[in-house]
């Protein structure tokens, strides 16, 4: 094999076409061939091919005898299969044969580095008028652009000369113009030309003309030269063969022919040479007569006539070299007939092993890798590519027709060689064996006698990679079928039987050069053509690969081609079905035009099928009873022709016992049967009676007529198939009336089911019309049935309660198709008026929905309304979902006017919510706006809210101003935004707190720190900047600093009580109440509440509710009174307990609550006694000072000293709090008890004196009724030995929460009354270090070296202490902050700045005594000169008055003085003060009343 390697693709490669069906029958379907191909025909047949797949499992032996076949395959070059390109290739070829016989060789020029297509060039030219015409118009460039050239690369011009060179002389000679005047042109060719070869395509053919020409003379001075010689083969007709046009190789015959080649004149035994050319003649040019230019002479080489060169057209430069032909010659040569093509047989003869060796080894030497792994679309692209080039050869062979006979079916058959095994015996009977699917009853051409190979009995075909077979239809248009047994796939080509036509005038269009020779081209097999091509125009064609076990089936003159994909093994048989016979008739028909022979005669078959009309099925009856009509109808017509042409004499001639060949019609080859004409001019002739003209020259009264049926035979074959067929065609014509019957004859469903009992009871075949008949009644019952269900529905939803939509409804076409069904259906049927009906009603919905949907946005409840009445149609209605949608819309329209209409519901999430509903609603305009309004307000909201967000988070906070600007803004919003109602309300609170706290500075009151706390937690909660707030907070961080500085100063270690219990009197003095809050009595309507003062919550209550300093110290003055009245009940009741008890029962003391025992402690203050064990630190009691029990010791008792900074630090705070009203009232009653002491004084001093001393005061002690015996350790001043007024007095300086020395000396005076010798010493030395303990010094002192000489003391000034003018200056300055309305909270920070300045007096220098003593003369008040009354006068220094309030009297070295840099100017013992010497020199010193006034102010 020959084949080049293979090239890149061209850019307009191959596309392979669509597929065509493939069925996969199932076991059942798959039992009876020829109706599975009936069932698929209607879908198979618009295709003209379709592959079938037996079910898995079908997998019949391979029978074939493989040893002993054997076979020889036909030659494929493949691009002279191809149409166009074969077309090139003999115009090629000549071309070539024109200039060889010029004696020159032809080359093909390359242009742009590709060979010039001389074919296509010549073509154009001879399109547009010629050589000379397109040299005058200039129009080479345009052929150079239509053949594919670049333009601007002057390839004209190139064309021009090659066309000149090459194409011109042949142009001249076909058209034998005369051009003496035109230049020489030139064979001379580019060394870059290729040398074309020759295809001979005449001499490798296998249907060859006998060669008519007789041998010519030849020139006797020429060399003898060897004569060449052809070998035809005779295409004459031989017996008992099937004849396929292009299939049939006949042995060559080798007959010697010359052709136009010079040699020496041999003549014959026997032949007499009439005429010999004398030789001068011979010297003599033909054109001009003339003799001379011997040297220019030519002699042909074919009849040894002279030319002169330059008398040639055109003329010749130079002598040829080779053999030369004369233009007779040429002529001559080019007029004999052109040899039909056909495919040469191989010389060598294969066996199935060696053939798959050699193709196994084209494919892979082709393609480079092994067979298996070639992809079939490779291939394919290959192969179309190979036949479209004339620069490629490439050879293959093909075993086709191998018939089956002889070398045994690849099926298993009955009586075969082949052993079938038992489980695959039902393969020898299966139908789709192909040695039985064309003789089963359900086939035609089992009734053919003779055995035709290809249609009755299976061909076999034994491929190769890229083996073909070109584009045919089956002989009379039959059926076929071909299966592949193994081997690599098939692949198939297809057009369906209708296009046939069309595909024959394409291919005729494509490549009318072919088809003049031989316009019966399509049925030799050797042609194919470009399935792209074909589909371009408009051809339809489908493609396949056939895989090995699979089948192919090609339909009725559908047109196939293919090619193979590699080595394989195939099978194909035809067979033909009842549909097939009018085709048949009519293919008949169509050979008779083409003068074509026929494979058998088709009258022949019908009348044989007559002949056997007893055992034929009525549907085959049926249908030859119409064929049958007709060949006897034209029969009739053709001999009444004959008869009146003048064909008188006839003969009857049993035509079937005749071969076929002896039997064809002579003019258009058909085979006769019925009749034939033959004159006896012309023995051995026939012709048919549609061309008795055509048999010779004689009269028609001297031709006979040849019949086999006379007339009346006929009708009575006719009639006795009619008779078989009778009764079946008037049921038939009965059913076809009824099926096409008009709307007003129609028969009703009960008629029909009549007509199907009859053919059951008459048992007649299973037809078509039988079929039909069946499938009209049962869509007739389906169609009623159906339309019940839908009446039945209808009526079913108008009780429906939710209006649902049932499974299975038709949509509006459906119905309208349904009820055109309906009235369509060859019966009546009674439903099919009321389903009218509801058509009515549903096209009458249809337009109010259009109506509705057509309004920019309808009602909700129009809509609604509409909805329902169309779900009660129980028809899918499209409008349905169109309503529900435009449903959701206006809900959803609706909703969000709704929500517009209602501001405080429309929130952020309600908005997102309806646009999260709204952006899955189909699109509208009004949905779209109303989206659209809603987005805008969602982003203005969002942004107010996160502005109104940021503002209420915002450090620093904002002020009310900017908020409430930004209110405003929002206040033209209409939704519900949180943080914008956030921001109106925090707006408002501050409004309020600000009003608030402008409410506490009104009429210049002092405020009360229960209110100015809540004013604080309040302004924590209101996210505005609030200007006053810096200031509260500052002043309730004072007042809580204070508080803790108080608790300190008052507080006992680890105490239980808090400071206002401390500093407050005791409500609950002589009974352990709890602390739990009391339920607020209820006064009677219309009176004034009573305050109840009953425990420390209902006095923290009062003292928080009072307007005023002065309503405090009242409620505080009346606790006082219950407490002094508590106490003085609790005092008697324990006095009680010592007493002697009538009932002999023993008291409990102590907080053991047990009997007195042992060392006992008797509190001054409640007068109970305790176990010295049970009191902590009992053993440091110190004698004479008084002592109280725990519970009545309530806090530290500061000095007053301590107390007065913490009074004058709250009066600078000015925050009223209880805890510094009871600090006021602890410091006024302190002051009232120290007057009141002073004022007693001389009158206790007088008591004592007469008070009687009371012994045994630590005596033992025996109760009745107890076990033992206990005594006082640390007894009291007992009742009996004073007055009710000093007892007062000690209890209320007892009460005192502040140690004062006037206690002291008040309780020592009381012990040394009563018991002298027992208390003296003790006394002096506490009242020592009492005062040392007391006289604490002031941050700031003066050191004054000497002592300053004592002023004398006024007599009239009536005695007091510092706190009493401390209290008095407070008492002013309070009534002086109440009564000044200007004073406000916002003047702290300058109180701030004088408190600074004050902390830190100028100092001043020390100064003399003396001149000291004289200021002290003019500054000093005589009353500040009482002091104690022990002073002594014998010194300077004794009458010297020391201002300090408990005076120690130093003396000698110890009197050092100290002056007050405050505004008192007074004089203080550095060691009464607490002053050192350092001190005093180095910073300034204040006593402590000039520091109370300044912080009083």
């Amino acid at each position: 094999m020959q084949f080049p390697r293979m090239t890149q693709p061209r850019p307009n490669e191959f596309i392979p076409p669509p597929e065509c069906p493939v069925f996969e029958p199932s076991w059942e379907e798959f039992a009876d061939p020829f109706v599975f191909i009936n069932k698929i025909r209607p879908i198979a047949e618009n295709t003209g091919i379709c592959k079938i797949r037996p079910p898995q499992g079908w997998q019949p032996p391979f029978a074939c005898d493989v040893d002993r076949l054997h076979f020889t395959p036909r030659i494929q070059r493949l691009n002279e299969l191809e149409a166009q390109t074969r077309v090139k290739l003999n115009f090629l070829d000549q071309i070539a044969k024109f200039w060889e016989l010029q004696g020159c060789t032809l080359k093909i020029p390359h242009v742009e580095r590709r060979s010039l297509d001389l074919y296509q060039l010549y073509k154009l030219v001879t399109e547009e008028g010629g050589f000379d015409i397109v040299c005058r118009e200039r129009k080479w460039t345009q052929i150079s652009l239509k053949m594919g050239f670049a333009p601007g690369k002057a390839i004209g011009s190139h064309l021009r000369a090659h066309y000149e060179r090459i194409l011109y002389p042949y142009s001249l000679f076909q058209t034998g113009a005369n051009l003496p005047n035109s230049q020489k042109p030139t064979l001379t060719n580019d060394t870059k030309d290729k040398e074309y070869k020759s295809h001979d395509l005449p001499q490798r053919q296998s249907v060859q003309p006998a060669e008519t020409s007789t041998i010519a003379r030849r020139a006797k001075r020429t060399e003898g030269r060897c004569s060449k010689t052809e070998h035809a083969e005779q295409c004459e007709s031989r017996p008992n063969l099937r004849r396929r046009m292009g299939s049939y190789v006949a042995k060559p015959e080798p007959v010697n022919i010359p052709v136009q080649v010079k040699q020496e004149l041999i003549e014959p035994s026997g032949l007499i040479v009439e005429y010999e050319k004398s030789k001068v003649e011979q010297y003599i040019c033909l054109v001009c007569g003339g003799g001379g230019d011997e040297d220019r002479l030519l002699l042909c080489d074919g009849c040894d006539d002279s030319y002169h060169t330059f008398c040639l057209i055109p003329p010749l430069p130079e002598v040829p070299k080779g053999d030369w032909r004369c233009p007779k010659c040429l002529a001559q040569e080019y007029g004999k007939p052109q040899v039909a093509f056909g495919f040469e047989q191989a010389s060598r003869n294969y066996t199935l092993r060696s053939f798959g060796d050699m193709a196994d080894s084209f494919k892979s030497d082709y393609f480079n890798m092994p067979v298996h792994m070639v992809p079939t679309e490779l291939v394919e692209k290959e192969f179309w590519r190979l036949v479209s080039t004339i620069e490629e050869d490439v050879t293959v062979e093909y075993g086709a027709d191998i018939a089956s006979k002889d070398f045994g079916s690849g099926f298993p058959v009955k009586n075969g060689t082949f052993r079938v095994a038992p489980d695959e015996e039902h393969y020898l009977s299966s139908g789709w064996n192909l040695n039985n699917m064309p003789v089963l009853d359900a086939s035609v051409l089992t009734h053919i006698t003779a055995d035709i190979c290809g249609m009755k009995l299976p061909w076999l075909y034994v491929g190769m990679c890229f083996s073909s077979f070109c584009w045919h239809i089956e002989d009379h248009w039959s059926y076929s079928v071909n299966y592949l047994h193994w081997g690599e796939p098939k692949t198939w080509y297809g057009a369906p039987g209708y296009a046939a036509e069309q595909l024959e005038a394409v291919m005729k269009k494509l490549a009318p050069e072919l088809f003049e020779s031989q316009p019966d081209l399509l049925h030799q097999l050797v042609t194919i053509m470009n399935p792209n091509l074909l589909m371009e125009h408009g051809v339809p064609i489908y493609r396949t690969n056939q895989c090995a076990g699979e089948f192919v089936i090609t339909f009725p003159r559908a047109y196939h081609s293919g090619f193979n994909q590699g080595f394989n093994f195939a099978e194909a048989v035809n067979f033909c079905t009842v549909d097939w016979m009018p085709l048949g008739r009519e293919c008949v028909e169509h050979y008779r035009s083409l003068h074509r022979y026929c494979v058998f005669s088709h009258d022949e078959m019908v009348c044989n099928m007559v002949s056997k009309v007893e055992n034929l099925e009525l549907e085959l009856a049926s249908a030859i009873q119409k064929d049958m009509g007709i060949m006897v109808q034209k029969e009739q017509a053709l001999r009444e022709r004959a008869y009146k042409l003048g064909v008188w004499h006839s003969q009857q001639v049993d035509y079937e016992d005749q071969p076929d060949e002896e039997r064809q019609c002579t003019k258009c080859r058909t085979t006769c049967y019925l009749s034939g004409i033959t004159c006896p001019c012309s023995p051995g002739q026939l012709v048919c009676l549609h061309h008795i003209q055509d048999l010779c020259s004689c009269s028609p009264s001297n031709y006979t007529l040849n019949y086999k049926f006379t007339l009346g035979m006929l009708n009575q074959m006719f009639t006795s198939v009619a008779s078989r067929a009778e009764s079946y065609d008037d049921w038939a014509s009965k059913v076809n009336k009824i099926l096409k019957a008009n709307q007003d004859n129609k028969s009703d469903l009960e008629e029909l089911r009549g007509l199907i009992g009859e053919a059951e009871k008459k048992a007649y075949p299973d037809t078509d019309l039988l079929r039909h008949l069946r499938q009209i009644i049962q869509d007739a019952e389906k169609s009623a049935s159906m339309a019940q269900q839908l009446l039945n529905g209808k009526r079913q939803t108008r009780y429906r309660s939710g209006g649902g939509k049932s499974q299975n409804q038709l949509t509006v076409e459906e119905l309208r198709s349904f009820v055109q069904q309906l009235y369509d259906l060859p019966c009546s049927i009674r439903q099919a008026p009321f389903l009218k009906a509801l058509l009515s009603r549903v096209e009458h919905f249809q337009q109010r929905s259009a109506d509705l949907l057509a309004e920019d946005m309808p009602g909700s409840s129009a809509l609604q309304g509409l909805l329902d009445e169309g779900s009660g149609l129980d028809v899918e209605l499209p409008e349905l979902s169109v309503l529900r949608q435009r449903l959701e819309q206006a809900r959803w329209v609706e909703a969000v006017q709704q929500a517009s209409e209602q501001p405080a519901s429309l929130s952020l999430d309600c908005m997102r919510r309806l646009i999260d509903q709204g952006v899955g609603l189909a699109p509208h305009a009004c949905v779209e706006r109303t989206m659209a309004r809603l987005q805008e307000l969602l982003t203005v909201c969002e942004h107010w809210e996160e502005k109104a967000h940021n503002m209420l988070t915002a450090r620093p906070r904002h002020d009310v101003e900017t908020l409430e600007s930004a209110v405003l803004e929002v206040n033209s919003i209409h939704a519900y935004l949180p943080n914008c109602l956030q921001l109106k309300d925090s707006v408002n609170r501050a409004k309020e707190w600000l009003q608030e706290a402008d409410a506490l500075q009104l009429g210049g009151r002092v405020p009360v720190l229960a209110s100015l706390t809540d004013l604080v937690s309040k302004a924590k909660s209101i996210p505005v900047l609030l200007e006053p707030l810096a200031r509260l907070e500052s002043l309730v961080s004072e007042v809580q600093t204070w508080k803790e500085g108080a608790a300190r100063t008052f507080l006992l270690k680890n105490s239980s009580l808090s400071l206002l219990e401390v500093l407050c009197p005791r409500c609950e003095a002589g009974s352990q109440k709890s602390k739990s809050k009391r339920v607020k009595d209820v006064s009677p309507t219309g009176k004034k509440p009573i305050v109840r003062l009953d425990c420390i919550n209902d006095v923290e209550r009062a003292l928080s509710e009072s307007k005023d300093t002065a309503s405090a110290m009242a409620t505080l003055s009346e606790v006082r009174l219950k407490e002094l009245e508590s106490l003085s009940s609790l005092r008697t009741t324990n006095e009680a307990k010592f007493q002697p008890m009538p009932s002999g029962s023993v008291p409990t003391v102590c907080l053991c609550h047990t009997v007195p025992a042992g060392p006992m402690l008797q509190c001054e203050l409640c007068r109970d006694a305790y176990h010295s064990g049970c009191v902590p630190g009992a053993t440091e009691v110190q004698a004479g000072h008084p002592w109280l029990c725990p519970l009545c010791t309530r806090s530290e008792k500061p000095p007053l000293d301590k107390v007065l900074p913490l009074l004058a630090s709250l009066q600078r705070i000015r925050v009223r709090l209880p805890e510094g009203d009871a600090l006021r009232y602890v410091i006024e009653r302190t002051v009232r008890w120290q007057h009141r002491v002073q004022q007693v004084s001389p009158v206790t001093q007088q008591f004592c004196g007469k008070l009687r001393p009371v012994s045994g005061m630590t005596s033992s002690l025996t109760l009745e009724g107890s076990n033992g015996s206990f005594y006082m350790q640390h007894p009291c001043i007992p009742l009996s030995g004073l007055s009710s007024e000093l007892e007062d007095l000690l209890v209320e300086g007892l009460l005192l929460q502040v140690t004062l020395p006037e206690l002291q000396q008040l309780y020592q005076g009381f012990l040394n009354q009563l018991s002298p010798s027992h208390h003296s010493l003790q006394s002096s030395e506490h009242d020592h270090q009492y005062h040392i303990a007391q006289d604490r010094s002031p941050p700031y002192r003066t050191t004054i070296p000497k002592s300053p000489s004592p002023k004398s003391p006024s007599p009239k000034s009536p005695p007091h202490s510092k706190a009493q003018d401390v209290v008095m200056e407070l008492q002013k300055e309070t009534e002086k902050l109440e009564k000044n309305p200007k004073r406000r909270l916002e003047k702290e920070n300058s109180d701030e700045q004088d408190k600074d300045k004050v902390k830190k007096p100028k100092k001043k220098k020390p100064r003399m005594i003396k001149e000291r003593r004289c200021e002290e003369k003019r500054t000093t008040s005589p009353s500040n000169s009482l002091s104690d009354p022990s002073y002594s006068e014998d010194s300077e220094e004794d009458w010297s008055v020391c201002s300090a309030e408990r005076c120690q009297q130093p003396e000698g070295n110890e009197v050092n003085w100290v002056q007050c840099d405050g505004s008192c100017n007074q004089w203080f013992h550095q060691i009464c003060v607490g002053v050192s010497a350092e001190q005093a020199e180095n910073e300034d010193y204040i006593c402590i009343n000039c520091s109370t006034n300044y912080f009083t102010q």
